[in-house]
């Protein structure tokens, strides 16, 4: 069995390849525009779809299974991004900052004959953090790819987050073990 992983982020890429299966690695090039009125909790799945649909079935074997994953951090049903800069990465975390958010990351599993998807949900708790604090963090880490403009598993996650409820892995951008569940349906 091989897994191909259609995603660019090296988090999920470090998650899939620890599950101790062959991976591949694929880069897709997919519209990740979302329609007005949809349900901020449904993004992260329909766009996980989208990025599996967007890949020909005929290049997978028959033993193949094909994940894609999108995560999306949502404060008071506004769906928070990837900032574009420094300046909206602040913004960002000054929101989340003393704040409860929920991240949601939708996951796509496809083989040739079946598809299974899903959205696993964790509520994550900010501490109230000074300017200070999050100038420091911008500037030495860099959130410009992560949703939220922040990596859980970085130093504002061992400082910041108070606590979670739900899965670590999903606030990294998968949801593991629900993964590794999947995968061991859709096995041939």
């Amino acid at each position: 069995m091989r897994l191909l992983l259609a995603s660019k982020s090296p988090r999920r890429r470090q998650l899939l390849g620890e599950l101790g299966y062959p991976v591949e690695f694929i880069t897709l090039d997919v519209d990740e525009h979302v329609p007005d009125g949809t349900p901020a909790a449904a993004t992260a799945e329909l766009l996980a779809c989208r990025k599996a649909g967007a890949y020909a079935s005929s290049m997978m074997a028959d033993d193949d299974i094909l994940v894609a994953a999108d995560t999306v951090v949502v404060l008071e049903e506004k769906v928070l991004g990837k900032p574009a800069d420094r300046s909206e990465a602040l913004a960002m975390l000054r929101s989340l900052s003393g704040n409860r958010h929920t991240v949601y990351t939708g996951v796509c599993l496809r083989t040739v004959s079946q598809t299974v998807s899903f959205t696993e949900k964790t509520d994550v708790y900010f501490r109230q953090l000074s300017d200070e604090d999050l100038a420091y963090y911008v500037d030495n880490y860099r959130p410009f790819d992560k949703a939220g403009a922040y990596g859980i598993q970085e130093w504002i996650g061992m400082v910041g987050i108070s606590r979670i409820e739900g899965c670590y892995y999903n606030v990294m951008g998968l949801p593991v073990a629900r993964v590794y569940e999947a995968i061991r349906r859709l096995a041939p």
